[in-house]
């Protein structure tokens, strides 16, 4: 007899928000960039840097 095996869906995987901001350094400057493409002006701040990724984050929700 042969064995007989059910096929299993492959595992999808968990759903990401639409919009994933971060921020990214280069030398002394530091800046936000979106999972959607987007990016932001470099500052100097990483707290402003911040506040532009979660501006962007919101703006767009």
């Amino acid at each position: 007899m042969y064995d007989q095996h059910t096929e299993v869906p492959p595992a999808v995987p968990p759903a990401r928000p639409a919009h994933e901001a971060t921020t990214v350094e280069r030398g002394s400057f530091c800046t936000a960039r979106c999972s959607c493409g987007w990016s932001g002006p470099a500052r100097r701040s990483r707290d402003r840097a911040r506040t532009d990724a979660e501006d962007h984050r919101t703006s767009t929700a």
